[in-house]
């Protein structure tokens, strides 16, 4: 073998990884806007360092279940809610059901979160609903006009440029002196009083589980793009690089949340515009009026790629159900999938102009949702990946198995517990 055809060899499974890069790191995306920015960010303010080990948990027993989207996918040449559909029709309308309840809420969330700290800018004209509404419709054109590559190609930018921010971020804050409450007496994260917040980071942590069914769909746009398919060893690369940048992340955030804000006296606003206001401006009291732009900046990022992300994630997932349902064509599914977005972005317009006041209360309904749906979608996650269309080679070994029956075990526990306390008790 020549020296030309040695190098050639090494070369293209670089180049095949690379064109296989994309899904896994969108998934990352789409994690960090709230259940990072907003919950891990309380969680380290309420809380301090006590949750650290809980949101690490939380994400070690869901990644057998966003793994499966990717491997599934990889190992049968099709999406995860086929699967769905093989085991019968029901676990799509499902799927369906959860991502009604809860798409338009989040988008809107979002959304609303990416207006208000885009006014930090000074950008305040006519308001801040209408701002957040035209950056959905923003987001609304770039996927209709831009397609899956320029999200893909943003996505790569925004989380690089959002880790570089935040770990400076963090490193300016281990440095700083927060004027503490002298009175401060540290709440503990283990009472009946906490349970509800626990859910609740639990539910987002590190992102509702049915974005496994997004990557696996952002597969089939990636090969379009590229016209390389993802081997499963190349799928499990992307996934590890996207759900290890959303758990490095998730703890940078609570680090955030504690060394700025624990034991100050601060509470929050239920208001999108006074929480992102409140984020900003206790960071660079603390770490500096210099900061203000880099912490707006970072935050800013972190909730426009989020809002970009669930804004083609919720629209393509039922768009893919409906084509399942209604035995549509390709070209049918892409039309589908336009109305969709619209649809999306009409309702969480609706949502901005009429329930902006409780933005949060609206994130925690859609946050408790996802995570009382947990059970259902591994459950059926786990099914899909074991069943026999599956080569045995690419089901989970006994490390995967044992750990998805814990998950699936701890999270229906949690949700007994959650419907025990919300009905049962006062």
């Amino acid at each position: 073998m020549s020296a030309s055809d040695t190098t050639t060899a090494h070369t293209k499974p670089i180049n095949t990884l690379w064109k296989a890069l994309g899904p896994g790191i969108l998934v990352a995306c789409a994690a960090v806007g709230g259940s990072h920015l907003v919950w891990s960010t309380q969680a380290g303010a309420i809380y301090g360092w006590s949750l650290v080990g809980l949101i690490l948990f939380a994400n070690l027993i869901k990644f057998p279940f966003f793994l499966y989207g990717q491997r599934y996918t990889a190992a049968t040449g099709e999406s995860l809610l086929s699967g769905y559909y093989r085991k019968g029709p029901i676990y799509v309308y499902a799927f369906l059901l959860v991502n009604l309840l809860t798409g338009t809420i989040n988008i809107a969330g979002v959304g609303m979160l990416s207006g208000a700290l885009l006014s930090g800018y000074g950008i305040t004209v006519p308001s801040v609903q209408v701002l957040s509404i035209l950056i959905i419709a923003f987001c609304g054109l770039l996927l209709v006009f831009g397609h899956y590559r320029l999200l893909d190609s943003m996505a790569k930018w925004i989380v690089s440029i959002l880790a570089i921010g935040t770990i400076l971020a963090v490193a300016l804050a281990l440095g700083g002196d927060v004027a503490r409450d002298p009175d401060f007496v540290a709440p503990s994260p283990w009472t009946l009083a906490s349970f509800g917040f626990l859910i609740i980071l639990l539910g987002w942590m590190p992102a509702p589980i049915d974005l496994s069914a997004w990557s696996s769909l952002w597969m089939f746009s990636r090969e379009k793009q590229t016209g390389h398919f993802a081997t499963v060893k190349e799928s499990a690369i992307d996934f590890y690089i996207g759900y290890g940048s959303a758990v490095v992340l998730a703890v940078l955030f609570l680090a955030l949340g504690k060394l700025v804000m624990f034991g100050t006296g601060e509470s929050f606003s239920a208001s999108g515009i006074g929480f992102s206001a409140q984020l900003v401006s206790l960071y660079t009291a603390t770490i500096g009026d210099w900061s203000k732009w880099l912490i707006l900046t970072a935050a800013f990022i972190t909730m426009f790629s989020t809002t970009l992300t669930c804004l083609d994630g919720y629209p393509r997932s039922l768009a893919a159900c409906c084509r399942l349902l209604g035995d549509l064509t390709v070209e049918r599914f892409d039309q589908i999938r336009l109305l969709w977005i619209l649809f999306s972005a009409v309702g969480a317009a609706l949502v901005i102009l009429f329930f902006v006041s409780n933005l949060l209360q609206l994130l925690t309904f859609a946050a408790v949702i996802s995570f009382l749906t947990s059970p259902v979608l591994a459950f059926i996650n786990y099914r899909v990946m074991t069943g026999d269309n599956v080569p045995k080679k690419d089901q989970p070994g006994w490390f995967l198995k044992t750990l998805s029956w814990i998950g699936l075990a701890f999270f229906l526990f949690m949700a007994c517990g959650y419907a025990y306390i919300t009905f049962f008790t006062g």
